[in-house]
């Protein structure tokens, strides 16, 4: 069973760092497509960033660079989200979400992912 768990979430200052963890089980990196997602209170699910392990990262959004990082560890099958200078506007529950395959980053659409994690909290104080 395909089984993704986010963690590292929390409640950190502004300006602050936090490094979500994405583990995998059931699966290997190589063979998949790993995205970060973020759903903000009263906003709809947005992608942030992609990492294919053939294929390199693939950031969603230009503006996000430089403030989001995504990176892996196969030796402990877990990818992992570099967010820094947090603002409150990034207060969300992340989710990383898994395509199969492995191949390029999809289009940030929903449907493309085909396996989601329960989402780790992200809260950033003023």
């Amino acid at each position: 069973e395909v089984q993704l768990v986010e963690s590292g979430g929390g409640l950190v200052q502004a300006g602050g760092s936090l490094r979500l963890s994405c583990a995998a089980f059931g699966f290997t990196f190589d063979d998949y497509t790993i995205g970060w997602w973020r759903q903000a209170p009263g906003k709809e699910r947005e992608a942030i960033l992609c990492l294919s392990s053939r294929y390199g990262s693939a950031y969603y959004q230009d503006s996000i660079k430089g403030h989001f990082t995504i990176s892996s560890d196969k030796a402990k099958n877990t990818v992992y989200l570099q967010i820094d200078n947090l603002k409150p506007e990034d207060t969300a529950v992340y989710y990383c979400a898994a395509v199969n395959g492995g191949g390029k980053c999809p289009t940030p659409l929903e449907r493309y992912f085909e396996h989601w994690g329960q989402g780790t909290l992200v809260t950033v104080s003023s």
